[in-house]
């Protein structure tokens, strides 16, 4: 699993929270390791250098192995929250895509046996 961090202009130390971020993402989703090809995180301070509430984002994008990806956005007034809700978003919406997947590969078709054509 690829991880890829990117960090806006207006976060200080971005660096060290990027590698902070590879290792909880490593740590979060590491039994997705055989569905989840690549994790992209994007930390971003919606309103640099004014305050407010909830000015911090966190967009995360999971590519999936054969599927189309998947993408979470959680707002927090720390950047650290914001992280944190949208890592525990993304590995619900991980949980749920891949148990809807499975389901969906172990059904068995209702046209079995179709190719008979009664006369």
């Amino acid at each position: 699993m690829q991880i890829q961090v990117n960090a806006s202009n207006g976060i200080e130390n971005k660096e060290a929270l990027e590698r902070w971020a590879d290792a909880e993402i490593k740590d979060n989703l590491s039994r997705f390791i055989e569905d989840v090809t690549r994790v992209e995180v994007h930390l971003s301070d919606e309103t640099t250098g004014k305050s407010g509430g909830g000015d911090k984002r966190c967009t995360m994008e999971a590519r999936l192995a054969h599927h189309q990806p998947v993408a979470v956005t959680h707002d927090a007034p720390m950047l650290d929250e914001a992280f944190r809700g949208a890592a525990g978003k993304l590995k619900r919406l991980l949980e749920h895509t891949l148990a809807k997947l499975d389901h969906k590969r172990d059904r068995e078709s209702i046209r079995k046996g179709a190719d008979v054509i009664p006369e």
